[in-house]
C-alpha cells in the first residue's frame, strides 16, 4: 500500500526515506476521508516518539496527490533477512535484540502508542553498527475498522495476536505477542502457527498452543521456552503486562547462556532433527519449572514456574 523513496532533505542534507501511501487504492471513497484523518493523527502521535531504537518520523502530509510520511533513513537489512534457514543470528544476539525491542515498545506504550504490526519486516538492523529501528509506528492504525477491496484486514496475520485477529480492542500486550512471534521465528526459522488457509491459520492462532521452541532447536534452554510461552499466551491478561518485564526475563535468559557458544547450531545449517516439522506434539504447556540465578527476581517467571 506504499512506495518508499530514498531522498535527501535539501535544508539539512540528511538522508531520509519518503513513504507515499496509496490509500485511494486500498479504501473506498466513502472511507478515504476518515482514513486520511486517522493517518495524520497517528503520524503526529508517532512523531513525538524519541527513542534510539524507534525510527524517527520527521514529517507527514496529506495532499490531493496523496498521503506521505518522511522518516530517517535506516541502513542495514530488515530482520526478515535473519529468519531464513542458514541465516539465523546467534542466540545471544537474537535475545539482545529482543531486549532492545521490548524496551522500545515499552517506551512507546507508555506514550500511548501501539504499533499493531510488529514483524521482522518492520524492524531494520545494521549489524556493523548495531543500529536497530522499529519502523512504521502509526501506519498500521489506519487499518483498524477498515478493509481492503479484497476483503482482507490489513496487517500480517501470522504475527497478529488472537485479540487483534478477532477485531477486539488491542493494547501494548498485543505488540508483545507479535514480538514473541518475531523472536520465535528468528530462533527457529519457523512460525509458531502455519496453515494452508487463512481461516485455519486464524483458528490455530486463536485456539492451538504453538509447538515448544525446543521441538525445532532442542539445545535451547527451558528458560527461553518459558519466556516465549508467556509472550505467546492466548489471553492478553495472562501474557506479559509490559515490555520492561519481558526485557528483564530475556536478560535473565541471557545471563544463563554459555559464554563461548552463545548461539547453538542454526537448524538451517546443521539439520537439527525436527527442524522441518510443522506439527509438534508437545507444546509449551509441558514447560513447568525454571531455576533462575539468585540475583534475578522476576514475578512473571515465578508465576509461570507453577503453571501446569
Amino acid at each position: 500500500m506504499a512506495v518508499v523513496y530514498r531522498a535527501v532533505d535539501r535544508n539539512t542534507g540528511q538522508e531520509v526515506a519518503v513513504k507515499r501511501m496509496a490509500l485511494q487504492r486500498e479504501f473506498s471513497p466513502e472511507d478515504l476521508s476518515e482514513v486520511r484523518a486517522r493517518f495524520m493523527r497517528e503520524a503526529r502521535a508517532a512523531g513525538h516518539l524519541r527513542h534510539p531504537d524507534i525510527l524517527s518520523i520527521l514529517d507527514a502530509g496529506d495532499e490531493t496527490s496523496g498521503t506521505w510520511i518522511v522518516m530517517s533513513y535506516a541502513h542495514g537489512h530488515d530482520l526478515s533477512h535473519y529468519t531464513r534457514r542458514g541465516q539465523l543470528l546467534p542466540v545471544r544476539e537474537v535475545l539482545q535484540l529482543g531486549v532492545r525491542l521490548a524496551r522500545a515498545l515499552h517506551y512507546a506504550h507508555q506514550q500511548g502508542v501501539v504499533h499493531r504490526d510488529i514483524k521482522p519486516a518492520n524492524v531494520m538492523f545494521d549489524r556493523s553498527t548495531q543500529a536497530l529501528s522499529i519502523m512504521d509506528f502509526g501506519i498500521a492504525r489506519i487499518a483498524d475498522g477498515s478493509r481492503t477491496r479484497t476483503g482482507l484486514v490489513l496487517g500480517t496475520p501470522s504475527f497478529m495476536s488472537p485479540e487483534q485477529l478477532a477485531g477486539l480492542k488491542v493494547d501494548g500486550r498485543s505488540d508483545l505477542y507479535s514480538l514473541g512471534v518475531l523472536l520465535y521465528q528468528m530462533l527457529t526459522a519457523q512460525l509458531p502457527h502455519q496453515a494452508e488457509s487463512m481461516a485455519k491459520l486464524m483458528r490455530n492462532i486463536a485456539n492451538e498452543p504453538p509447538p515448544d521452541i525446543r521441538h525445532f532447536r532442542p539445545e535451547l534452554s527451558e528458560a527461553l521456552a518459558m519466556v516465549l510461552a508467556l509472550a505467546l499466551e492466548k489471553r492478553p491478561e495472562t501474557r506479559y503486562a509490559d515490555g520492561e518485564t519481558l526485557a528483564q526475563d530475556l536478560e535473565a535468559v541471557l545471563a544463563e547462556l554459555p559464554s563461548l557458544d552463545a548461539a547453538g547450531p542454526d537448524p538451517g545449517r546443521t539439520g537439527v532433527p525436527g527442524a522441518d516439522s510443522r506439527n509438534a506434539t508437545g507444546a509449551f504447556a509441558q514447560t513447568q519449572r525454571l531455576v533462575l540465578p539468585e540475583t534475578v527476581h522476576n514475578s512473571s517467571l515465578d508465576k509461570l514456574e507453577h503453571k501446569k
